[in-house]
């Protein structure tokens, strides 16, 4: 069985022995019922794990862990984010697990004009939580130890001034009539940043469209088949990380 990954503080990780406590150590203690020398993988989740066993277990939500290794993951190049428009229901806690297994490094929350779902004030902050919390334990799942960033629900206008910074940026249109490209031949840059836009169940609307174009981003298709925006994502992802040479 592989060794399954804890949460720790910014700063914390070292070698020698770091305690795990609080509900990260519960979870350890309580639910996956660790046991002293047992192997267990320690991350910040900001691109430092630290890779170890239990030395011992005291009480109900806290162990000590004997870090014998500390190692830190570069930056990832190009670094990929996806602009995911609001789904309905649970399908963008979906959208967002699926992402951080596949290998997304940002995730954006937009409130395209067709979106169903809205999100605004205590609601919409409690669905940010929900999206946060997802990334964190998908990423716990997948032994990542780099997390995705979830962001700040952006408006249109914002996706464009964040599209226009990126080294390519892309909007994946249903469409296959309309003017858009496959993204299996766009050319990709090696360094730098991508950044990609779902569109909620409805579409994209011709006005954000046109405000993407203006900031540089081309329509872009997968393929034959229309998925759904809880897994276009996904889906693109997998086939950027791919292209890139970061699944080499």
């Amino acid at each position: 069985m592989t060794a399954p990954v804890f949460v720790v503080a910014p700063g914390a990780l070292r070698e020698g022995t770091v305690t795990l406590d609080g509900p990260e150590g519960r979870h350890a203690v309580s639910v996956r019922r660790l046991r002293v020398a047992e192997e267990i993988v320690l991350t910040d989740g900001a691109g430092t794990g630290g890779y170890g066993t239990v030395a011992a277990v005291e009480g109900k939500d806290r162990l000590d862990v004997a870090v014998t290794e500390v190692r830190t993951e570069a930056e990832p190049a190009p670094r990929i984010t996806v602009v995911q428009a609001l789904p309905k229901g649970d399908r963008g806690e979906l959208a967002v697990e699926t992402m951080t297994e596949t290998g997304v490094d940002a995730v954006v929350p937009w409130a395209a004009a067709r979106c169903v779902t809205q999100w605004r004030g205590e609601r919409g902050a409690k669905a940010l939580a929900k999206w946060r919390a997802t990334a964190r334990e998908a990423g716990k799942q997948s032994r990542r130890v780099r997390f995705p960033e979830v962001a700040d629900a952006m408006t249109t206008k914002q996706v464009a001034a964040l599209l226009a910074t990126a080294d390519f940026a892309a909007v994946l249109h249903e469409d296959r009539d309309a003017d858009s490209a496959a993204l299996a031949t766009a050319e990709l840059p090696a360094a730098g940043s991508i950044v990609l836009v779902v569109g909620p169940e409805g579409g994209v609307s011709p006005e954000e469209l046109t405000v993407f174009a203006a900031a540089g981003a081309r329509p872009y298709r997968l393929g034959a088949s229309v998925l759904r925006t809880s897994t276009a994502g996904t889906a693109a992802t997998a086939l950027l990380l791919g292209r890139t040479g970061r699944w080499s």
